[in-house]
């Protein structure tokens, strides 16, 4: 079992910044690919961005490329999404996971954090 728990939440104005934190425990953190996910009241959730293990594969979700850096550092146990440039439709919960290979694909990470809310307002 990995647990998963989110901070760093909050409500920015648009054009603002906020880093995410997802802290693991449990199973070796440093086995697991980590992902980021979000999900916008009555939308499905979403891919946002993934790093591989030792942090040498990353991929981003289009919509977030270029504003949006993940990184971990595994003498923590930490994940980090770093958010800038926001705007209003990156309101959503923002959800850690754990998965054995880095991949865009939601049905492969086997778990998961509770999230956590960031607010875009114009």
């Amino acid at each position: 079992q990995v647990q998963l728990v989110e901070s760093g939440g909050a409500l920015v104005q648009a054009g603002g910044s906020l880093r995410l934190s997802c802290a693991a425990s449990g199973r070796t953190f440093s086995n697991y690919a980590m992902g980021w996910f979000r999900q916008a009241p009555g939308k499905e959730r979403e891919f946002v961005a993934t790093i591989s293990w030792r942090g040498r594969t990353i991929y981003y979700a289009d919509s977030v490329k270029g504003r949006f850096t993940i990184s971990r550092d595994n003498a923590k146990n930490t994940v980090y999404l770093q958010l800038n440039s926001l705007k209003p439709e990156d309101t959503a919960v923002y959800y850690c996971a754990a998965a054995t290979v880095a991949t865009t694909r939601t049905l492969e990470y086997s778990y998961w954090g509770q999230g956590t809310q960031v607010t875009v307002s114009v």
